[in-house]
């Protein structure tokens, strides 16, 4: 609940910085035009966001015949966490990642690369999978696109700053309008982080619930974390507005401060999924009343040797992926 009020907190300031700017630079009529320009941007990512994301990294759907295993664990989580079966994809991408998107549950998916296909175990990939099912059930993924066109509408409007600078009824003077030039990005640029930094520790601990294993979720993070050090993604680097969807930081900006990450410290994550698979009280989704949940619950096709299949868990690669 401390989450929520939060990110609620934060996009209610990443609103006003957004109606805020355009009364600075254009009056009342410029905070219509804003709230008017914020609407139609929010409506186009709500309808067409998940679509843009997904063909942006190449992704590409699989199904109980092309990924049998990856689309069978999935299923299996999916009904633990009472969520329809979202579609399911793979990135042909060396760096280990993945990420949820899509507007709801009913229409959600969620995406693994074929570099953490090959690095984890099946625990491991239960965890991840757990993880952005997790985004689903929050709806974070719905909260972030809006932060996202939010924040990049801020910045697009900052680009044209500079034409109101001159005129007689903008309060800020041309020096004010090129400090807002300068600010207003960075400030939503640091609004847009927190909500993500805030919604991954939820997505954690939820995910931990969902796939019943915190430690496979930790172990899982670290060699993503790692492995994400080591191999770029020049897909996220080229379009850096969707690094805040993967489980880990995919981009090498090492010069930023971490003031400026997308995600929290990574240490903190596992230390926190620790202390979860040690509480006495932990909770794990198998323990929940049962609910039916149709969407969910079809009838999966056997899983079998393949394309798309993932390792056992602490076991060999079997697979294309090895």
């Amino acid at each position: 609940m401390m989450g929520f009020a939060r990110t609620s907190l934060l996009m209610a300031a990443m609103t006003g910085l957004f109606l805020g700017f355009g009364f600075l630079l254009g009056g009342q009529g410029g905070m219509m035009i804003a709230f008017a320009f914020a609407c139609v941007m929010n409506l186009f990512a709500y309808w067409n966001a998940d679509k843009l994301v997904l063909r942006m990294h190449g992704a590409r759907q699989v199904d109980e015949r092309t990924a049998p295993e990856l689309v069978s664990i999935v299923r299996g989580l999916a009904a633990r966490a009472d969520l329809p079966m979202p579609a399911v994809y793979i990135i042909d991408n060396e760096q280990p990642n993945a990420f949820a998107t899509g507007r709801n549950p009913d229409h959600a998916a969620v995406a693994a690369t074929t570099g953490l296909l090959r690095i984890l175990n099946r625990d491991e990939i239960e965890g991840v999978m757990a993880h952005e099912l997790a985004h689903v059930k929050h709806r974070d993924t719905l909260t972030m696109t809006i932060t996202a066109t939010l924040a990049g509408a801020i910045s697009m409007l900052a680009n044209f700053a500079i034409f109101f600078g001159g005129r007689r009824d903008n309060p800020l003077g041309f020096i004010g309008t090129i400090l807002m030039m300068i600010l207003a990005p960075m400030a939503a640029m640091l609004v847009q982080m927190a909500i993500s930094r805030t919604r991954e520790y939820a997505a954690d601990a939820m995910g931990a619930q969902i796939s019943g294993k915190p430690l496979a979720l930790a172990s899982a993070l670290s060699k993503l974390h790692r492995g994400a050090e080591r191999v770029s993604n020049e897909t996220a680097e080229a379009n850096p507005a969707t690094a805040h969807l993967f489980i880990v930081n995919p981009l090498h900006g090492r010069s930023f401060d971490s003031l400026f990450a997308t995600h929290p410290r990574m240490e903190e994550r596992i230390r926190r999924l620790e202390a979860i698979a040690g509480d006495a009280s932990f909770n794990p989704a198998a323990d929940w009343p049962a609910k039916p949940n149709p969407a969910a619950a079809s009838k999966a096709t056997p899983t079998a040797k393949g394309a798309g299949s993932v390792p056992e868990a602490g076991g060999r690669r079997r697979g294309p992926w090895t």
